[in-house]
């Protein structure tokens, strides 16, 4: 079939968009997966902080021994930060949450203080090495 100048066809118009029934399933479902995506981002974040904190406080536990070896010094004897800087890697380590950290004397464990809750650690808990 031909068509004319002038003349016009008069389909049926197409169908075209989505009606507010698939948009509202379709907003349900991103609904749905954000519930279920950040409470378990949140927790892997909390996790990986504090693994960096147990990772912190290892590393100077180890740096403290090896200032202790090195300069003769045992249990009760106090290094300070500029001690044991050259012990650690790059003379520091990063911060995983605002956390603070105390080195303590030779024989007792050093800590970190995070600012929030951490895992099972609340906040202003003392945090050692496991």
């Amino acid at each position: 079939m031909k068509i004319k100048l002038g003349e016009y066809c008069t389909a049926p118009a197409l169908r075209s968009g989505y009606t507010l029934v698939e948009i509202m399933i379709v907003v349900s479902l991103i609904g749905l997966l954000t519930a279920i995506a950040i409470p378990n981002f949140m927790k892997s974040r909390e996790s990986s902080q504090l693994s960096c904190i147990f990772d912190n406080v290892r590393v100077i536990e180890s740096a403290k021994d090896q200032w202790a070896l090195q300069n003769h010094k045992g249990t009760g004897d106090t290094a300070g930060w500029t001690d044991i800087s050259e012990y650690l890697k790059g003379g520091t380590f990063k911060l995983a949450a605002s956390e603070t950290y105390s080195i303590n004397p030779i024989g007792t464990n050093a800590f970190a203080v995070a600012a929030t809750k951490l895992g099972s650690f609340n906040a202003g808990d003392p945090i050692s090495s496991q």
